[in-house]
């Protein structure tokens, strides 16, 4: 599957506070999404439960200040794309890849991850930040109580 442009999206702080009032969807409501074409033409799509739930997650992130990208779950990714979700630099990307740390495959010369191999990558780095967080408070606790 080809790559596409991984783009996080956000809002700004005016829109952040027009979605903040928005109800909670209920179980079984029905979602119908109203769409105004330029040409002055309505339409309307009834979601699936599953799709109004997508979306409920999708505002509820962009709500609270977080950036959102939407990929495919078999989506596959160019190293700048996973450094963009990993959070570090395109050369540790491909340091991460030649050690083996991220699986990845040539699509001509060109090196391609999944995404689920890059969530999975960065599960295990957000594990071992956590780790290392925890260790670095229990160390600045011995100083302060013990004087080390």
């Amino acid at each position: 599957m080809a790559s596409h442009v991984v783009k996080f999206i956000g809002l700004s702080d005016r829109d952040r506070k027009k979605v903040a009032n928005l109800p909670k969807l209920a179980a079984g409501d029905r979602v119908e999404l109203h769409v105004r074409r330029r040409d002055g033409n309505d339409q309307t799509l009834q979601l699936p439960p599953a799709a109004a739930d997508a979306i409920e997650a999708l505002i509820d992130r962009l709500s609270s200040g977080e950036s959102v990208a939407l990929l495919t779950e078999d989506q596959e990714l160019s190293p700048t794309e996973a450094s963009e979700i990993l959070g570090i630099s395109r050369p540790l990307v491909v340091l991460r890849m030649d050690c083996g740390d991220l699986p990845f495959r040539y699509v001509g010369k060109h090196r391609r991850a999944s995404l689920n191999d890059v969530l999975a990558l960065r599960s295990k780095l957000d594990l071992r930040q956590s780790a290392l967080d925890a260790l670095a408070d229990d160390t600045e606790d011995l100083i302060d109580t013990h004087g080390l």
